[in-house]
């Protein structure tokens, strides 16, 4: 994908948990990459997505921007709490997220800017909100998944980080790259 203003990305927005968590993450990924051929997930970052994948046009980024980085100090940040593995059968093995008003909360903040500021038409998702780390999905194939959820339904993992920032991520053409962030206020 060109990188000429006249074109259209791809961004998303995310909660990014930093290290060591983060790297524990990927080398799940890995793992799944190595023992169900599942590399789709090695394309981004371990993230909770707050807005879907969307196009944009990079010359216009400065409004995502904007609006971002004037968000971001109203939100606090708060504690993110992973618990075991799940699935969207027969695609999707992910990590869990345990449900967070402050989490959906700030979900819920971001789609409002994306639908008032960017103008974005945002089809209601029909299963609404439901925060997690993918670990392997889309090339996942369906023999491969029910062995992968057959080794990690049973599995515990345990962690929690502090959401301390949002990221707006933008496609390369290749991975997702952590384009920008924004700080979140802390809490007092």
């Amino acid at each position: 994908m060109q990188n000429n203003k006249d074109n259209f990305q791809l961004y998303f927005v995310a909660i990014v948990p930093g290290e060591p968590l983060r790297s524990e993450i990927t080398k799940l990924k890995e793992w799944m990459y190595e023992e169900f051929a599942t590399k789709a997930a090695l394309r981004s970052p371990p993230h909770i997505t707050l807005h879907m994948p969307f196009k944009w046009k990079p010359g216009k980024e400065e409004v995502l921007k904007e609006s971002l980085a004037s968000l971001a100090p109203q939100l606090h940040t708060f504690e993110v709490k992973l618990k075991n593995f799940s699935c969207f059968e027969p695609r999707v093995i992910y990590i869990d997220v345990v449900e967070n008003e402050s989490l959906s909360h700030v979900k819920e903040v971001v789609m409002e800017v994306s639908r008032k500021v960017w103008k974005l038409q945002i089809p209601r998702d029909m299963r609404g909100f439901h925060p997690h780390i993918t670990i392997g999905f889309r090339d996942l194939k369906k023999p491969q998944f029910f062995k992968a959820w057959d080794q990690l339904k049973e599995r515990t993992f345990h962690a929690s980080f502090e959401a301390e920032r949002i990221t707006l991520l933008k496609h390369n053409g290749k991975h997702w790259d952590e384009h920008l962030t924004f700080e979140l206020t802390a809490k007092k």
